[in-house]
């Protein structure tokens, strides 16, 4: 593989050693380039002190999105342009206004800060239309003062940036790391290098680095190959390449399903929903994965890719025990088909964690549910965390299905779900605590149902 990067610093074009695919752009900043205003704070894309902007050409614009340069991989700078606090040159408007309104305070937080707020008012990927709290989610302050960095934050009117210059460097820079540039190119490496470790976002795989110190050995970065990055909406269902983020997926999940959309607003900060995948989510096999829960109980099906063979499975055979999948070596997840749910059909997610922003789940249940002249005639149930993978709640579900919807039901519901799972303790939670909060948010639905009752009775 070629063992060098090109991208783009302030209108100057870079080249880079990339013979360790594993450094990090942090790493590249601070120790090479001298750019120390971007900071080590957590290494696990956590607190926002190493937050950059990446840009790409999108269309007829740049495409500034906001990322945690501690787990972002030199190859998944090939081909962009980067902006760190330095590029502000010190007169930017959002640092005019964190110093007049006293927003910095030990500092060592403040550029990442900074660079988010920037991308917001740029109108980087994931803070169209977001609320400045949502946009600073992912950006930690030790001192706390959040007051004055979000009075800063809505002081800056939001301003998407005509960078025709950039734009055109973007478009004559030619990557140089070699990466497959389709998904027939990766079908082809994966199938001559089966053992060739798949990277797309990182925000999973980064910390294996950076906490572990783990070897990746044989790299493959996918971020950049086209018709893997595709989201086609149909009446029948939406269908997600397999690398599209978070942050470009989150609008069509919502058009399916909103609370999809507030799921994926609560999976960690902007940056790390800039970076991370719905495939990755799914391909790495987590039980505590946000996404498969939601979608195992919407019926999603997955296309995996081996060659030119291909195969399509339901999500919830994917997760086979705990850090197994049904993926053999050489393939890989193409797309995601999740099935526009059918009128009057209602889909109820919800994600319990220690923190409402920035926090893994503990247990996050999915109900789709349709209730027709009062009986149970629909329902699929699914949970994370509750197992070593995501599974669906079949005994839960037989309880319900048939039945009238009326508070005895839910009951025998909820006790069935002990059937369904074991789950363990950990530091998320206690088997015990887990075991009933899962029947607690399906009694909650319930008692949704009955306060709306009451109200419409006076």
């Amino acid at each position: 593989m070629a063992a060098e990067i090109r991208f783009l610093l302030d209108g100057e074009t870079v080249t880079a050693d990339a013979s360790d695919p594993t450094l990090t752009v942090l790493e590249l900043l601070r120790y090479k380039l001298r750019r120390t205003g971007t900071k080590e704070g957590c290494a696990e894309g956590d607190c926002g002190a190493c937050t950059v902007l990446l840009g790409e050409a999108a269309d007829e614009r740049v495409q500034w999105r906001a990322v945690n340069a501690c787990i972002t991989f030199l190859p998944m700078l090939d081909g962009k342009a980067l902006r760190t606090v330095e590029s502000l040159g010190g007169c930017h408007p959002v640092q005019r206004e964190m110093i007049d309104r006293h927003g910095s305070q030990c500092g060592f937080c403040t550029p990442g800060i900074v660079m988010s707020l920037v991308g917001r008012c740029a109108g980087a990927l994931g803070t169209e239309q977001v609320p400045v709290g949502d946009v600073l989610a992912g950006n930690l302050c030790r001192c706390t003062g959040y007051g004055p960095i979000l009075a800063a934050g809505e002081a800056v009117p939001v301003a998407a940036e005509e960078d025709g210059e950039t734009l055109a460097q973007l478009r004559a820079l030619e990557p140089a790391y070699d990466n497959p540039r389709t998904g027939d190119e990766l079908a082809a490496r994966l199938l001559a290098e089966p053992e060739t470790r798949i990277v797309a976002g990182a925000t999973d795989v980064g910390l294996w680095v950076t906490k572990q110190h783990r070897d990746l050995g044989p790299t493959v970065f996918i971020g950049d190959i086209a018709d893997l990055r595709t989201i086609e909406e149909t009446d029948a269902a939406l269908i997600l390449g397999a690398a599209v983020r978070y942050s470009e997926a989150r609008e069509a999940l919502t058009r399916l399903a909103p609370e999809l959309g507030e799921l994926v607003r609560r999976i960690a900060g902007v940056q790390v929903r800039n970076a991370g995948t719905i495939g990755g989510n799914i391909a790495n096999g987590s039980p505590i994965g946000d996404t498969p829960p939601a979608l195992i109980a919407l019926g999603t099906t997955l296309t995996l890719r081996r060659g030119d063979v291909r195969r399509t499975i339901p999500l919830e055979d994917f997760f086979l025990a705990y850090g197994k999948q049904d993926r053999a070596p050489g393939e890989f997840v193409e797309r995601i088909t999740i099935p526009r749910p059918a009128a009057g059909t209602r889909v109820h997610v919800a994600k319990l964690s220690k923190r409402f922003d920035s926090d893994i789940s503990g247990v996050c249940g999915a109900f789709v549910l349709r209730i027709e002249d009062g009986i149970v005639a629909h329902a699929r149930i699914a949970f994370g965390g509750m197992a070593g993978i995501p599974a669906r709640a079949r005994g839960c579900e037989a309880a319900l299905l048939g039945q009238p919807w009326n508070e005895a039901t839910v009951e025998a519901a909820a006790r069935a779900l002990a059937a369904d799972y074991a789950p363990l303790d950990d530091l998320r939670g206690s088997a015990a605590y887990r075991s009933t909060v899962a029947g607690n948010l399906l009694r909650r639905i319930w008692a949704g149902d009955s306060e709306a009752v009451s109200v419409l009775h006076g």
